[in-house]
C-alpha cells in the first residue's frame, strides 16, 4: 500500500475536500522517507524550517481531553503561553494517546482528519510564509496550505506560541 492509499491520509484528503480545500488534498506529497521533525520535512521539501507546521498533541486538564498545537518549525511551543490560550493545564502525550485522538502517528498527524474536533491553536509565525507543509497524517505525506486556511480547518485559536532557540534550531 503506498502512502496516499494509506487510510489516516484518505481521512485527511477528504477532510481537506469538505472543508472546501480542495487544492490542498490534491497536493498531497509523498516524500522518499518519513519526516518526523520540522527539519527533516524542511530539507526534503526545500523550504525554510519555519514554513513547516508542527502538529503537537497535548493532554489538556484531564488525561481524557487532547490540545493540537500548530507550531512553526523554527521554535518550540512555550507551554506555559499553550496554557495560557488553551484556559487549562497541559501535558505531555505518550504515541497511544496521540494516534487515539488523531487516528495518526507521531510524526504524521495532520491538521484535520481525526476522530472529532479538537481544540486547536494556531502559530501566528506560520503567517510569515506564502504556503505552509502541514503533515497528511502519515510520516512520509505533507501538504501546502496557508495560515489562514489552517485556522479554518481547524477553527483554530491564533497566537504567538513561542520564540526563537537560542541556538537558532528547532
Amino acid at each position: 500500500m503506498s502512502s496516499l492509499e494509506h487510510p489516516a491520509v484518505a481521512k485527511v484528503a477528504a477532510a481537506l475536500a469538505e472543508a472546501g480545500q480542495h487544492g490542498a488534498a490534491e497536493g498531497i506529497r509523498v516524500l522518499p522517507a518519513e519526516v518526523r521533525t520540522a527539519a527533516q520535512a524542511a530539507e526534503a521539501l526545500g523550504v525554510p524550517v519555519g514554513a513547516i507546521a508542527n502538529s503537537l498533541i497535548f493532554r489538556l486538564g484531564s488525561d481524557k481531553n487532547a490540545l493540537l498545537a500548530l507550531t512553526s518549525g523554527a521554535h518550540r511551543a512555550d507551554p506555559a503561553t499553550l496554557e495560557q490560550l488553551a484556559g487549562g493545564e497541559i501535558g505531555k502525550a505518550d504515541a497511544d494517546f496521540v494516534r487515539a485522538h488523531t487516528g495518526q502517528p507521531i510524526g504524521g498527524v495532520a491538521p484535520a482528519g481525526h476522530p472529532s474536533p479538537l481544540p486547536t491553536l494556531v502559530d501566528t509565525a506560520l503567517r510569515e510564509h506564502a504556503v505552509v507543509w502541514a503533515a497528511a497524517g502519515h510520516p512520509k505525506t505533507v501538504y501546502p496550505t496557508t495560515f489562514a486556511d489552517l485556522v479554518a480547518l481547524t477553527g483554530g485559536t491564533p497566537g504567538a506560541l513561542g520564540g526563537p532557540e537560542e541556538d537558532g534550531q528547532p
